[in-house]
């Protein structure tokens, strides 16, 4: 559900990419607000690099259309990639070069020169917080440096959509936070917009304004992620008793939850207001000598919301929309 009006970065409509009998991506379609973080979130092999690639013209599209800052992706290639950066899923740095060189390197093949080249390696390289690492070779650089620097580079040349597919792969806890907390400042200092792939269910939650669930290469649902939370119902209490089937039909009675599931010697409420709903179902099993033997409450996560659109967990195995494209499609450079 969309519930704001205004300027739109990114329009993908019935977008569709096809490998001989394979459909990768089928007909997605999805706006992006200017300045918006918007994520697409979805197991390995769901779509998610495909869908980028279409949108940053790497690939054809085989059906549909879509439009950056209202240039037409299969029309205006070169128009297109003047808008935009992307920081690909795999490693693409120069690790002979130092990161300075890397980023001169960059902004020199978008046309950056000069004293405007200069200012611009000099703003990228403070906001990720690598001045004192520039004139190193990248070979020495912590994986987590190595992803600070390719988003450097992927906004060198001021694009006005930067992507961003699986940013924080392969990166522990920590480092993926420190990212986290640079994409934050990136767009909020530039107002850029952000387009991420992700299959990390607290990435999706923590930086994006809306998301975009996908799976086998459609997109099952698209909200807020607080609405998308919401409309599983609520909180979840899981209770233990001796007797679920009683207590389970003495708190339907009561008539402040969603929904009373019996689950073997337990059962699972869901309800609007968890910490509310707690302290009148101990009442209630009190007042009929009934024995709690325990209470669990769980806010709602994305994963949730993925388990039952799905019936499944986000999967991690398997393979990867890349290992997908280069399977299916020999890249011989952008056409």
């Amino acid at each position: 559900m969309e519930d704001f009006t205004g300027k739109y970065s990114i329009i993908a409509n019935a977008l569709s990419r096809r490998f001989g009998n394979f459909t990768a991506v089928d007909k997605v379609s999805f706006k992006v607000k200017e300045g918006e973080i918007f994520g697409l979130l979805g197991p390995n092999g769901a779509g998610k690099t495909t869908t980028i690639s279409m949108l940053s013209t790497i690939i054809g599209i085989t059906s549909g259309s879509a439009t950056i800052n209202g240039k037409d992706v299969g029309k205006e290639k070169d128009a297109v990639r003047k808008l935009i950066g992307i920081v690909f899923q795999d490693p693409s740095l120069d690790d002979e070069l130092t990161g300075m060189e890397n980023l001169d390197f960059h902004a020199r093949l978008y046309g950056v020169k000069g004293k405007e080249k200069k200012d611009a390696i000099a703003k990228v390289l403070k906001l990720v917080e690598l001045e004192d690492k520039a004139n190193k070779q990248v070979k020495t650089y912590s994986g987590g440096m190595k992803r600070r620097l390719e988003i450097a580079r992927g906004f060198i040349h001021n694009p006005k959509v930067l992507f961003l597919d699986e940013p924080t792969i392969g990166l522990d806890p920590q480092t993926r936070r420190k990212i986290w907390d640079y994409v934050q400042k990136l767009n909020k200092e530039t107002k850029l917009t952000i387009m991420l792939t992700t299959h990390y269910i607290e990435e999706a939650d923590e930086l994006c304004s809306r998301v975009a669930i996908i799976d086998h290469g459609r997109i099952i649902k698209l909200d807020t992620p607080e609405r998308l939370k919401d409309s599983l119902g609520g909180d979840i209490i899981r209770i233990g008793s001796d007797a679920p089937g009683r207590l389970a039909e003495l708190i339907r009675k009561g008539k402040f939850t969603v929904s009373v599931k019996e689950r073997g010697d337990s059962i699972e409420v869901t309800t609007k207001n968890g910490s509310e709903a707690i302290p009148k179902i101990i009442g209630i099993a009190q007042k009929a000598g009934i024995e709690v033997a325990y209470t669990t409450l769980k806010r709602p996560t994305l994963e949730d919301v993925f388990i039952s659109l799905t019936g499944k967990e986000i999967r991690e195995e398997g393979a990867s929309d890349t290992d997908q494209l280069k399977r299916n499609f020999r890249f011989r450079g952008r056409r």
